[in-house]
């Protein structure tokens, strides 16, 4: 391997595609999670219950699952710079506009419309990463792209937070300024996407023709032993058991990453109610900063070892552990730590599994593959945040309902190490980029 070629071409990737799709990513999650903060005064304006707002919560996800296969499906024909910039365009409009909810009704309608908009934007940039990063180097670029949805709220919690101090001005409610100035960076992006995204390396004006003929050469043998290649049709790879357990294990990790995330300024409000808004949402962006760095360190770890079924099954199964624990340790001190843990842990699979995943797919079958794990995932975001709220208005505690959310971790972990063990070519593959 020409170790020159190989460094200069992976800094040019790391530069030109990392830090700007990382950037789309925080604003596509500051918008779809900052109504966890809006929550804190939108529920008593709007009179909403804990079950109504966890059925807002949910509609999002409705549209989400019914449009997010065929988003995929036309990115791939279109291309990604067009159609990423098409929806980061009206997820910013919908976004905005959800300042002006009068009513339970219209909250349910216009997340509706903003999972509509946003379908295909996260399945969408993780095939997009596995068409351009080989895959000796894909976990830490999934790591760093996954960083853009923990910054959301590491960063964009307290913002969320000091923009409900607005409250007031103009005669306008903290979280109606909220809605209207975090829509608008989607707008922005929107538009710089038509010029800064290229659809595929050959397209890359910042790479010379070396280092396009090598990344082209290096993926093509990194796509040999994949299980489900472009010789399969997106149909047959649904039927396919590995994804069928990919989408499981997807499935069970959303327990933690939709149902404590969207759930978190509320949980920690119930744990410390004589604590100020801007506050809770300081202490709900802490487990955050955790989440950062374990995904950074086990996607790095990953990469270096070629080990992935372990770096893939033990942080799930250690975040249900950690939370499990959490519930009941009694001490308010305790819990929030385990909190931070169970986060942690929860996101630390995340750039492995996508590696994985990206490892045994290729191809057409591959992005719709991927929106089809990312799809099952999003039933949880439909059916898990009523769940939620339904048990906290019956016993007037989250604990039963995290504890549905623990049990699914450490399922999905266990599942998890089988699923991802290489086998066959894919074994052989990943011994040789050790080596090297």
């Amino acid at each position: 391997m020409n170790t020159d070629l190989y460094s200069s071409t992976l800094k040019q990737l790391n530069a030109k595609i990392i830090p700007f799709i990382v950037i789309c990513y925080f604003v596509a999650n500051l918008d779809k999670t900052n109504i966890s903060i809006a929550a804190l005064q939108m529920n008593a304006d709007l009179g909403l219950s804990a079950s109504m707002y966890g059925l807002g919560v949910g509609m999002f996800y409705i549209s989400y699952i019914i449009f997010e296969l065929p988003s995929n499906i036309i990115m791939t024909r279109v291309g990604a710079r067009i159609w990423i910039a098409r929806i980061m365009i009206t997820w910013g409009i919908v976004s905005t506009g959800m300042a002006f909810v009068q009513s339970a009704n219209q909250l349910y309608v216009m997340r509706f419309l903003l999972g509509m908009a946003e379908a295909g934007f996260t399945p969408g940039i993780i095939y997009y990463i596995s068409c351009w990063f080989p895959k000796s180097n894909r976990a830490r670029a999934m790591s760093f792209f996954y960083m853009g949805s923990v910054a959301a709220s590491i960063i964009g919690l307290p913002i969320s937070g000091a923009l409900l101090n607005m409250h007031g001005i103009a005669d306008i409610a903290g979280w109606r300024w909220l809605f209207a100035i975090e829509g608008v960076p989607a707008l922005v992006l929107g538009v710089l996407v038509l010029r800064r995204l290229p659809d595929s390396p050959a397209h890359a004006s910042w790479l010379n023709p070396q280092q396009k003929s090598w990344l082209q050469q290096r993926l093509q043998q990194d796509n040999v032993g994949v299980e489900i290649g472009a010789n399969h049709s997106w149909l047959s790879a649904l039927k396919n058991k590995t994804v069928l357990l990919l989408s499981l294990v997807w499935f069970l990790q959303a327990f933690g990453s939709i149902g404590i995330t969207l759930f978190m300024p509320l949980i920690i409000k119930s744990m410390a109610a004589e604590q100020s808004n801007f506050v809770i949402s300081l202490l709900s962006a802490v487990p955050f900063v955790c989440a950062c760095l374990f995904m950074y360190l086990n996607g790095r770890h990953s990469d270096k070892t070629g080990e992935r079924s372990w770096h893939l099954g033990l942080p799930l199964i250690f975040s249900g552990l950690s939370l499990a624990i959490a519930i009941w340790s009694g001490s308010l001190l305790l819990s929030y730590l385990l909190l931070i843990l169970t986060v942690g842990f929860n996101f630390a699979l995340t750039p492995i599994f996508w590696a994985v995943t990206t490892e045994k797919l290729a191809g057409v079958a591959a992005a719709a593959s991927i929106a089809f794990i990312n799809t099952v995932a999003n039933f949880v975001g439909l059916g898990l945040p009523p769940i939620l709220g339904k048990i906290k208005d019956l016993t007037d505690s989250y604990h039963y309902g995290l504890l549905i959310v623990a049990l699914a971790l450490i399922i999905g972990g266990i599942i998890g190490i089988v699923v991802s063990r290489p086998t066959g070519n894919s074994a052989a593959n990943t011994l040789s980029q050790v080596s090297k």
